[in-house]
């Protein structure tokens, strides 16, 4: 058997009016789920932005020709600096 599913539509207003009244480990955990869920939405829309795509191919062809810094390199390089 199928699980059933309801859609609520919840005034926005409402919304904030009940997170406001949340225990604080609520709220971390509520903040926690958007945040997974708004970082997903990002890397869906990077993976069809045609700029996005364009900088990463950029990116794996200097790294094929060796135009990189490692970690290592730049730490030194951050060191000579300070």
């Amino acid at each position: 058997m199928a699980p059933e599913s309801v859609e609520l539509s919840i005034p926005f207003e409402s919304l904030v009016d009940s997170v406001t009244k949340l225990h604080l480990r609520d709220k971390f955990r509520l903040w926690e789920l958007l945040d997974e869920q708004m970082a997903d939405a990002e890397e869906e829309v990077w993976d069809e932005d045609p700029a996005v795509q364009a900088e990463i191919r950029e990116a794996r062809d200097a790294y094929q020709a060796g135009d990189y810094v490692t970690i290592d390199e730049y730490i030194a390089g951050r060191r000579r600096k300070d």
